[in-house]
């Protein structure tokens, strides 16, 4: 290990470990107050979600000072001013939550019940309205709320990070489901990434000898409609998330080729 990776691993180390630490300060100071300050339940909600927001956006500023990874996002805007819509994402890296939450002041993601026991993250996904992932129809309500009350929901479909070697993991149907039938827009993301890190295969101290080079980018919003007919549905979902998975496929495909 040369004397500038060790200098990079340590102020790698040192943002999880301040990511970790502000989580846990956070979630017994800060954001239990905006949770129960005054005013409604979703306006004390959307309250903790921007302050996840600014904190994720410290995080990502604290690995771009590390040279851990440098995020290229043009279209931020159009994702700070997102409202109800299911945001679907490929999953390169461990961090691209945390960069999308960075870019979003208003979102919210399906998260695993494994997180609501970890001391440093728990207070957050709850104070946040977060949701765990349990049963198909508690699941299906929970979201419903979120997207009524203008959050988006970020979904992976891979359901975990794409192994290394893949384009991309197979889809689930998790976010086709979802969409139609809570009849939410959904907005593809597609995260480009040189000098793969963080990867699956990797383990959380792994700092990468390179900066990931992170490009954040959005397709057009598709409209799905909402189906009474299981039958149906069940095709249409299959339907719908088949053609997310080629779209992906696609878009990665020219980013590969032209790497």
């Amino acid at each position: 290990m040369n004397s500038r990776y060790c200098l990079r691993w340590l102020a790698g180390i040192g943002c999880y470990i301040t990511f970790g630490v502000g989580g846990l300060l956070s979630s017994l100071t800060i954001l239990p107050l905006l949770k129960y300050w005054p005013g409604s339940p979703d306006v004390r909600i959307k309250r903790v979600q921007k302050a996840v927001h600014l904190m994720f956006r410290g995080m990502v500023q604290l690995l771009t000072l590390a040279k851990v990874v440098k995020v290229d996002a043009h279209c931020a805007s159009q994702l700070q001013q997102a409202e109800s819509l299911v945001v679907i994402a490929n999953h390169p890296t461990l961090i691209d939550v945390v960069v999308l939450i960075s870019l979003m002041p208003n979102a919210g993601c399906i998260v695993k019940q494994g997180l609501w026991r970890n001391p440093f993250l728990r207070g957050v996904v709850s104070a946040a309205g977060y949701i765990p992932n349990r049963s198909a129809e508690l699941l299906l309500e929970d979201c419903q709320q979120v997207l009524r009350r203008g959050t988006n929901l970020i979904v992976f479909p891979e359901g975990t990070r794409t192994q290394k070697g893949a384009v991309i993991n197979d889809f689930a149907r998790g976010a086709a489901n979802i969409a139609l039938r809570c009849a939410a827009p959904l907005l593809p993301v597609v995260l480009k990434v040189h000098n793969a890190g963080l990867t699956k295969q990797d383990p959380w101290y792994a700092i990468p000898r390179r900066t990931i080079e992170m490009q954040v980018s959005t397709g057009e919003i598709f409209h799905a409609s909402t189906l009474e007919d299981d039958v149906i549905h069940a095709k249409q979902a299959r339907q719908l998330t088949r053609d997310l998975e080629f779209y992906y496929r696609q878009r990665l495909h020219e980013h590969y080729e032209l790497t």
